[in-house]
């Protein structure tokens, strides 16, 4: 990779370091009664903000509380952020164009993972209800968008990448870019992308 492709990527990595000191997605539940909104945060390690009241909140329709036991994945995470830094620094350290497409394949994967849990947890917490709760709606469920707004009896439930998801998505996008530039350099130079040297036509 060319320097200001190294420094680019090295960027990308150092900033995933952010993720342990920022939140990564934000959900917020809105309603006459709760004009500022109700908040829950999802960092790296925890849930925080206003749990107690989205457990009593959530009470009422039968969703079962929230809580931080229940979810593996927070002793998982940090260790997965700490494995793509430390492998992003060898892609810089190593200087290859097909380990970065490893990386960012990688990375992407842990993405789509991530998500796919997010909306498997939000699926649970919404359909499975407590059939005794005090409020019952015939057909309803109270799942939360993976990404955007829904009207949900009334509240309006909002779920959006926080702070660090915006870094991890920009990283992945910035290592991305750079693969996809390099491999576009290599040909113009006569290379292959994985860094053999291409079979040129002979006169």
């Amino acid at each position: 990779m060319r320097p200001v492709m190294r420094l680019l990527v090295l960027a990308a990595v150092v900033a995933l370091g952010l993720l342990f000191v920022l939140p990564l997605w934000r959900i917020t539940l809105q309603a006459p009664q709760y004009p500022e909104g109700v908040v829950m945060e999802i960092w790296l390690r925890e849930f925080r903000g206003q749990i107690d009241l989205i457990n009593g909140l959530n009470h009422y329709i039968g969703m079962r509380p929230i809580r931080q036991e229940d979810f593996p994945e927070f002793a998982i995470m940090p260790w997965l952020i700490l494995g793509l830094i430390g492998s992003g620094l060898l892609v810089v350290l190593l200087n290859r164009r097909w380990l970065l497409g490893v990386w960012n394949a990688l990375f992407a994967l842990i993405i789509l993972i991530g998500l796919a849990d997010f909306y498997r947890w939000g699926y649970e917490y919404g359909h499975n209800l407590d059939p005794r709760a005090p409020i019952k709606v015939p057909g309803m469920s109270y799942q939360p968008p993976l990404i955007g707004s829904k009207q949900l009896l009334n509240f309006t439930a909002y779920s959006y990448p926080a702070a660090g998801g915006l870094i991890a998505f920009a990283s992945f996008l910035v290592g991305t870019a750079v693969f996809t530039a390099e491999c576009l350099y290599a040909r113009k130079q006569g290379l292959l992308c994985l860094e053999r040297r291409a079979t040129l036509p002979t006169a």
